[in-house]
């Protein structure tokens, strides 16, 4: 058994502030002293860079669709083995998730894997008693989920915020940790796929410190700590040890403010086995690493910078002649942006890479948003024929054309959206190169993993010995 003190920030709803209250938390334990492991619900990059930030070690996502109990359970007890205290931000409400009759891929089931203490963030502008009834109905909904208190944000008052305790306390219900009136946390900018990320941020000392001392002036840290203490001891959780060393490969990974979206277990999952990972910034460098065995082009922000990227001729002859040399590709969303000929916003037109043989342009509205299972109809990266991948969509841009069927490009997937049930072919492949719009959870799916790592040994063998062209 393991004893890790941990609570999750859930939210009544969304918008009710958790995002910039967790960041608050987390500034002011971290500025007590305390080793702070963060973790994010749900498919989400941006959240996960700003927790990084302030607690300085990165932060992980807590999937309950995408990934199995026994894997979160997992990697939640590694990352904590060396943390004081575990923080967990939610997603959209406390049981909102894939499902409206399960907790599945909600906070709530996040929670229960983990037995894990919840409080509440409720907006509470224009709240009295009622809040009494909202906390009620939360805490009462799903048995096995523990409520252990509730942070009322944007209260209009100190006697506001004493009026909502009140209220709480005559109803015997999870007491208030705290009341932040409105305006009292910094904002933080945003864009179309959620908050700028840590990287875009100016974290200086006085925005850390604005967030930090707003939680110790307006959250009874010590009452929350207490709740935090009170979780039960988890059971530690054994994972087999991978089946395939990846020792002897180098892996090249594009990793700047245009290219940023990973999950970080993934990496952990291939230094685990032996892989080096080679970090480079189509942004700024000329050439991808060299000796490298494999690239990966994860999503971002291309259109952002497609100017810079555009530009940097030298790098997108690089990754051409790489992706010409039979070498594994694989590419996300904006890294498929990256590959095509070129990227149109804003009435603007930058070329790329130009592997893939069709234009993406950016929409003025979200084009896909939520969970997706990848059938794999030939064999690819991470599979054979009829495996299985999860992952999720969420983009504001789409490709001008299919390219399936032109210059070789097959369609690897049959890809299922969840939520609406509709199947389309997808995960554009041709060779070695596969490219999608799915940002796929690989980490937690041992079997992709382990083909992925088997294919690059062997084309690295195959080009050694001269059996395919380069």
């Amino acid at each position: 058994m393991t004893n890790i003190p941990r609570i999750v920030i859930a939210g009544a709803h969304s918008s009710v502030g958790k995002s910039s209250i967790t960041l608050a938390l987390v500034a002011a334990l971290t500025r007590r002293g305390l080793r702070v492991q963060t973790f994010k619900v749900g498919p989400d990059y941006l959240d996960p860079s700003h927790l990084s930030r302030l607690s300085g070690r990165p932060c992980y996502n807590l999937d309950s669709w995408m990934c199995d109990q026994k894997y979160v359970h997992h990697l939640f007890t590694r990352c904590c083995a060396d943390a004081d205290i575990a923080i967990i931000e939610g997603v959209m409400g406390l049981f909102d998730g894939s499902s409206v009759s399960t907790m599945q891929g909600s906070t709530a089931q996040i929670a229960q894997w983990l037995e894990a203490p919840v409080a509440l963030v409720v907006k509470a502008q224009g709240m009295a008693r009622s809040i009494a009834a909202l906390v009620h109905g939360y805490a009462s909904f799903e048995p096995t989920i523990s409520i252990k208190g509730v942070i009322a944000n944007m209260c209009g008052s100190v006697s506001h915020g004493k009026l909502l305790g009140d209220a709480l306390d005559t109803a015997s219900l999870p007491p208030l940790l705290g009341a932040i009136p409105l305006a009292a946390l910094p904002p933080l900018p945003s864009r179309h796929l959620g908050l700028i990320s840590a990287t875009e941020t100016d974290w200086n000392d006085r925005l850390i410190q604005h967030l930090a001392e707003a939680a110790e002036q307006y959250i009874d840290i010590a009452q929350l700590l207490h709740q935090v203490q009170a979780a039960p001891p988890l059971a530690a959780a054994h994972q087999r040890a991978p089946q395939t060393s990846a020792a002897g490969l180098h892996l090249a990974i594009a990793r700047d403010a245009a290219f940023q979206f990973y999950y970080p277990d993934l990496f952990d999952a291939l230094v685990q086995r032996g892989a080096t990972l080679h970090f480079f910034s189509p942004l700024d460098d000329s050439t991808i690493p060299s000796g490298c065995d494999a690239l990966f082009l994860g999503g971002g922000y291309p259109e952002i910078y497609a100017e810079q990227l555009a530009t940097n001729k030298a790098m997108l002859a690089s990754v051409r002649n790489f992706c010409a040399s039979n070498r594994p590709v694989y590419a996300e969303c904006g890294g498929l942006i990256y590959l095509c000929a070129g990227v149109e916003n804003n009435a603007q037109r930058w070329p790329l890479v130009g592997v893939v043989p069709c234009w993406a342009r950016m929409l003025d509205k979200r084009k896909a948003l939520g969970y997706v299972t990848a059938t794999l109809q030939q064999p690819a990266l991470f599979g054979t024929s009829g495996a299985q991948l999860r992952g999720h969509e969420f983009h504001y841009s789409e490709l001008c054309h299919d390219p399936i069927g032109e210059q070789g490009w097959q369609a690897a997937y049959q890809l299922r959206h969840n939520r609406s049930g509709k199947t389309i072919p997808e995960g554009y492949q041709r060779g070695n190169i596969l490219a999608s719009y799915a940002h796929m959870h690989i980490a937690s799916q041992p079997g992709a993993l382990e083909h992925f790592i088997l294919h690059t040994q062997e084309i690295k063998t195959l080009l050694k010995n001269n059996k395919l062209p380069i």
